[in-house]
């Protein structure tokens, strides 16, 4: 059963240096793999987050541009700026992208950082980082502030992906702006509810369909039966 909670949390008071070192420490002799966390010389921390991306809409992406490579990513090259061409596509479900980010990364790069790696152009508003817990057989799911730091979350929880996750979905709790979107992005957004609806309307007809034809054929058999 997924339950999803929109109460705000109580911030407690930030951890000092030393409480964040022990934190790392505790936190790095739990991991199995090489995906450790590291202290800086200034005191903020780094380390990886895994992101499920669970998104039931298709995005919109440049048309015709080849996936970014090292070299573009280094170099911060923005193949989205080389076209206005646009094309919308369902990202795989379910698909986990890992990031290594800092202690001071908050949710609302986090969101920037996954747009820009699949090269989708749609407004970061549409969608929102939720994190994912497991309790008493029950998946909770709590929607992060875009001032969160995600890394504090994975550190407070311990490497464990069971004891807490996080999932990237669509932002539909209302509270999307849709003044700040551009005319093509809304008419586009018209085109795939269109397509959607017209899609579930062949679902359904075929449905009744099959149970039509089940129907008759049950009738068929019946004919000349007693009873």
């Amino acid at each position: 059963q997924n339950v999803t909670q929109t109460v705000e949390e109580e911030k407690p008071e930030p951890p000092t240096v030393q409480e964040i070192k022990q934190k790392i420490e505790k936190y790095n002799a739990k991991v199995t793999n090489c995906l450790l966390m590291k202290l800086n010389d200034d005191g903020t921390y780094t380390g990886f987050i895994k992101v499920h991306l669970k998104l039931r809409r298709p995005v919109t992406v440049p048309a015709g541009i080849r996936p970014q490579s090292i070299y573009d990513a280094l170099k911060e090259v923005n193949l989205a700026e080389m076209t206005d061409k646009r094309t919308s596509f369902y990202l795989p479900l379910d698909a986990i992208k890992q990031l290594h980010i800092s202690s001071t990364t908050t949710v609302s790069e986090v969101i920037q950082g996954l747009l820009k790696k699949f090269m989708v152009v749609d407004n970061p508003q549409k969608f929102a980082l939720f994190k994912e817990m497991r309790k008493d057989g029950q998946v909770l799911f709590q929607k992060l502030p875009l001032t969160e730091y995600p890394l504090y979350l994975r550190l407070l929880a311990g490497p464990d992906t069971d004891a807490l996750s996080f999932v990237l979905k669509e932002n539909e709790t209302g509270e999307v702006e849709w003044d700040a979107f551009s005319i093509p992005e809304l008419q586009n957004f018209l085109m795939i509810l269109d397509k959607e609806e017209k899609d579930k309307i062949q679902q359904v007809h075929k449905k009744y369909e099959r149970f039509k034809q089940r129907l008759q054929q049950t009738l068929k058999e019946a004919k000349g039966k007693p009873g």
